[in-house]
């Protein structure tokens, strides 16, 4: 690589000298900007942490050009093109990955013994030459665009990154074990079946009472969870969702928040996915949304070059692993990039409230240190399209506006959803992030997070999103969350006791009703059904062994049950968004039939395919032009 490019008279060792004068009269000068943008962008400053040059870039105030320009001339440093004159990948190792990610830097051109490192935040050079040590004596900066810098470190240390982010979580704490030895679940699951075929054969009629046993008591826990969760939002004051407000008015300074997008085959949601994004009123200055993407997706990568980015929105592109294309993977090796200290997650056909992040920043501040997350409410918006998408909008109103926060107020372990989730970015990186293994990556941390003694609140924020409108994607995407909450609970049940001692009992068979019934309850829910036998007139086959009148509590218990998940509905579909949706509450013992087989494909993947990651498509049904943003939550 020639260095005719530099302009350097003569490198320097002992430090890079700096102006006086500050970089908005550097532009000044340069007449980049007016006093008036300058005045206006010192305001901002004094309510948002966020170098001044970000700001007037996030403003429209300045081009980026000019204020790296005006950087390269306060800190009498060399301007470098890094898109035109790339750092050769032999110099990752004059640099550890660690602490380029950690300062944005990435080492560019080695001149003799001097090697110049790129930086767009040369003020932080100097702590950057103190980790470096006696090597940082023959290290120098150059100025670089962040983006740049940014797809350069992805370049160099790339295959590195994606192992880390593929095991960072520990070992003892992952599924990823669970890959080591298929044959041995294989026969496990043929020693499961041919064992159930042999009782059924020597003792039918006992081998379908315990088994209508075993439905039975997940039903009662399941029904006992929803009643306490009932119980505990009627007998509470519900807050109304806090109005929004103008961030000049907080009494602190407005933090930077990273918000992750993951996106993968997204051929039709990626200009509406940018046009959502648009209407977020936090400070673009403090917005630093990051779109990931896999190496090999070729169909997103060309939505997005069609698509013109504003400079708050970057690309991370995560390199092509074998065998593992996830997204808490993709999570994993984005999150290093990432510059703010709150780590937000959406997903690609997400459509957030406008004021959604404010309220993030604002409850974090006010919150106790040990609130880890903040979870926001899901809802849909196509519960139109047709029965399937009103039926899932219902199932999802009675879980976010009534189970969950029923849960959280009983101070159980919240399973997160795997969008609009909030961290503290320090506690994030403590627990090491996501496992890259586990489809269900969402509820599995939530689970995490309450070990370690974490808390996680539910913030009263709507997001919208796509309902799953068509009869097979639905049961590949319930597959997968029935499968992920398996596996989930099969990892931190390797120590019961080790749970029991970090939960507590109350917690602990809460956890096993969340994750090992929630699946059951699909699994068992044929034998379930039996009971409409009785109600035609049909006899039972358990009355045989255990009476007629255990049978009929049991079908008591069954009735209960459903009218409770029927009321459940309907009260959570009161409200005057979704009232159109109460007469299809009736239907949905319908609608459960397809989680039956959904249930079946999940055990089949445990045994053949646990980390399989079977993708939702979105973008079925067109946007709506005005989402309900200002309804209540």
């Amino acid at each position: 690589m020639s260095n005719l490019r530099l302009h350097l008279a003569e490198p320097r060792f002992a430090g890079t000298s700096q102006s006086h004068q500050p970089l908005g009269q550097h532009l000044l000068h340069a007449g980049a900007i007016a006093q008036d943008d300058l005045t206006h962008a010192l305001e901002l400053q004094s309510h948002v942490d966020a170098p001044l040059g970000d700001i007037l870039i996030s403003e429209g105030l300045a081009d980026r050009q000019d204020v790296l320009r005006a950087l390269a001339k306060q800190h009498n440093a060399q301007l470098a093109d890094l898109a035109k004159d790339p750092p050769d990948l032999n110099l990752a190792k004059r640099l550890p990955s660690a602490l380029c990610l950690r300062y944005k830097v990435v080492p560019w051109l080695k001149i003799g013994d001097v090697l110049l490192v790129a930086t767009s935040k040369p003020n932080d050079f100097a702590s950057f030459r103190t980790c470096m040590g006696p090597d940082a004596l023959r290290m120098l900066p150059v100025i670089a665009d962040e983006r740049q810098i940014q797809a350069e470190i992805s370049r160099l240390y790339g295959p590195e990154l994606a192992q880390r982010a593929a095991t960072r979580v520990p070992a003892a704490e992952s599924c990823r074990t669970w890959g080591i030895a298929p044959q041995r679940r294989l026969l496990l699951a043929l020693f499961f079946l041919l064992g159930a075929c042999l009782a059924m054969i020597m003792a039918p009629l006992w081998s379908l009472t315990i088994a209508m046993l075993f439905a039975f008591v997940t039903l009662l826990m399941s029904t006992a969870l929803k009643c306490a969760a009932l119980w505990s939002q009627v007998s509470h004051h519900i807050p109304e969702t806090p109005a929004s407000f103008q961030y000049q008015a907080t009494p602190f300074r407005m933090p930077r928040v990273s918000i992750l997008v993951p996106l993968l085959e997204e051929k039709e949601i990626a200009g509406a996915l940018i046009s959502r994004l648009t209407q977020l009123t936090y400070p673009k200055s403090l917005l630093n949304v990051v779109l990931v993407l896999e190496a090999g997706d070729d169909v997103t990568r060309a939505t997005i070059n069609r698509t013109r980015l504003p400079g708050w929105i970057s690309v991370i592109e995560v390199p092509e692993a074998e065998g593992l294309t996830t997204k808490p993977r993709a999570l994993n090796y984005a999150l290093d990039f990432c510059q703010g200290s709150i780590i937000g997650v959406w997903d690609a056909e997400d459509a957030p409230e406008p004021d959604q992040i404010e309220r993030v920043v604002t409850r974090f501040q006010s919150a106790p240190e040990n609130v880890a997350c903040l979870q926001g409410i899901l809802d849909y918006y196509n519960p139109k399209a047709n029965w399937l998408s009103r039926c899932f909008t219902i199932e999802y109103a009675a879980w976010w506006r009534i189970i969950l926060p029923g849960i959280a107020r009983l101070g159980l372990v919240i399973p997160l959803g795997g969008t609009t989730l909030f961290f503290r970015r320090d506690i994030l990186e403590k627990l090491c992030g996501w496992d890259a293994h586990n489809v269900t990556e969402d509820a599995d941390l939530g689970v995490r997070l309450a070990r370690h003694g974490y808390v996680t609140e539910l913030l009263p924020t709507v997001t919208y999103e796509e309902a799953n409108c068509r009869a097979w994607p639905w049961v590949r995407q319930r597959s997968r969350w029935l499968k992920g909450f398996l596996i989930t609970w099969c990892v931190h049940m390797r120590q019961p006791r080790q749970l029991l001692q970090n939960l507590g009992w109350v917690r602990f068979m809460g956890l096993q009703t969340v994750l090992l019934v929630g699946v059951c309850q699909f699994v068992c829910a044929p034998l379930l059904w039996s009971f409409w036998l009785i109600l035609a007139g049909m006899p039972h086959p358990v009355a045989l062994t255990l009476g007629v009148p255990v049978v009929w509590t049991m079908v008591g218990v069954f009735i209960i049950a459903e009218t409770l998940n029927i009321g459940l509905a309907m009260l959570a579909v009161s409200g005057k968004e979704h009232r159109h949706l109460m007469p299809w509450c009736f239907t949905l013992p319908l609608y459960f039939v397809l989680g039956a087989f959904a249930a079946f494909k999940a055990l089949h993947e445990m045994v053949s395919s646990p980390f399989y990651w079977d993708k939702t498509q979105h973008g079925i049904t067109p946007d709506p032009e005005n989402l309900p943003h200002n309804s209540a939550a």
